[in-house]
């Protein structure tokens, strides 16, 4: 009898893209569709990615080594100096995007039925990689009134067993665009130490950073070098998703010499990506001084949107390029699918991803949604605008 595998029917669909063919459908009968759902930013790619492809005179495209083009290697690490971070080549592992780095980075450092602590919401693949590994994830929740700040300690050590290996962030937060504050990460350094965990780290919205606030990346936290595992990504940065290119990076050389069984296992990361990645890295700064400027003008037409809609509340995050909104509505994922199967205002609608698949306890962010604002300013005030449209009309809004 052919089955389907246990993990295969306990990962769950992706709450981003599970309702893509409700959008195609829309589409197909005209209708305009607002994709406020994911993550992919309408930014240009930096030439000096594109141009470093279009300039490869290779005649066959090569497998790299394992760890990634050293030339690129020896590039991420001026990179990262210029950060005040100082690491070697053979510190990171190039992965194919930082999905693959969490996915080997889970099966680097825990075995099944080991635990894994995530503040909620969280990025909704960190589910998908843990089922995979076996790995149990322990949520510890936020809450969108305090705008998803980071929970005491006292709840981390409440979910803290002899099975818990390590802890997860993501800073600046998707989907909330939470950003840690010093005082945060210090916190996070003394737990790992007191009890001997991991933190993994994930850092791939670090240059969006906003009015004022300063990123505080876990690599410069001292006296846990060998406690943390950091993922990074080009994507984000520099408007790049499809190139495929993130990495591991780790001051624990069992971690590291582990890491790259896996990584040998599935041969090397993209060839093109890394040109790519690494023509990337020479972007001046002045790109992100634009990009971030955009990014803050985006931001602040959906804050100010959404919470000029009656029922509804939406916090200030201080990076990335997403927020966690609550609607008066009576199930998110209900009302995301209603907006692209039964509503339209003047032949457009919006796209939405619930925020009940960004948490792992049941029954939490049923009345949220989380929006990515990489839509263009006019665009967006043009969905906010729909958004508060829609729910003076559902019929499951709630008060």
């Amino acid at each position: 009898m052919l089955t389907i595998s246990k993990k295969g029917q306990e990962i769950p669909a992706s709450p981003i893209r599970k309702l893509v063919p409700f959008s195609d459908a829309a589409k197909q009968k005209g209708i305009k569709v607002y994709h406020l759902n994911i993550g992919q930013p309408d930014i240009e790619t930096t030439s000096y990615a594109l141009d470093a492809v279009k300039k490869y005179s290779e005649k066959v495209i090569k497998y790299s080594n394992s760890a990634g083009e050293l030339s690129y290697r020896k590039k991420i690490c001026k990179y990262y100096e210029g950060l005040g971070i100082n690491i070697t080549p053979d510190e990171i592992i190039v992965t194919t995007g930082g999905s693959e780095a969490l996915q080997i980075t889970f099966q680097t450092i825990m075995d099944p039925e080991n635990e894994v602590i995530i503040p909620e919401p969280f990025y909704a693949n960190y589910n998908s990689f843990a089922k995979a590994a076996g790995v149990k994830v322990k949520p510890i929740s936020s809450e969108i009134s305090n705008g998803f700040a980071l929970p005491p300690m006292s709840e981390f050590e409440k979910a803290i067993t002899p099975n818990t290996k390590a802890i997860l962030i993501c800073n600046p937060n998707n989907p909330t665009g939470y950003l840690y504050s010093a005082e945060e990460m210090e916190s996070l350094r003394q737990i790992v130490k007191k009890y001997g965990l991991y933190l993994i780290t994930d850092e791939v919205y670090r240059e969006f950073c906003y009015d004022g606030a300063k990123h505080v990346s876990a690599m410069t936290l001292e006296g846990i070098e060998d406690n943390v595992i950091l993922i990074d990504s080009e994507s984000k940065r520099y408007s790049a998703c499809g190139i495929r290119v993130g990495r591991i990076i780790s001051k624990n050389k069992e971690v590291m010499s582990t890491a790259m069984k896996f990584a040998q296992a599935r041969l090397s990361p993209p060839s093109y990506g890394q040109v790519a990645a690494e023509g990337a890295l020479d972007t001046p700064a002045s790109y992100f001084d634009g990009t971030v400027k955009e990014y803050v003008s985006r931001r602040n037409i959906c804050v100010e949107g959404i919470n000029k809609i009656p029922g509804a509340f939406c916090p200030t995050p201080k990076g990335a390029f997403y927020i966690v909104a609550h609607l008066p509505i009576d199930n998110s994922e209900t009302f995301c699918k209603w907006l692209l199967t039964d509503f339209n205002y003047e032949g457009k609608t919006v796209m939405m991803a619930p925020a009940s698949g960004f948490y792992s306890t049941p029954g939490l962010g049923v009345q949220e949604v989380r929006i990515s604002y990489c839509l263009n300013c006019d665009a967006l005030a043009d969905a906010m605008f729909i958004l508060g449209k829609a729910l003076e009309v559902y019929p499951g809004r709630v008060e």
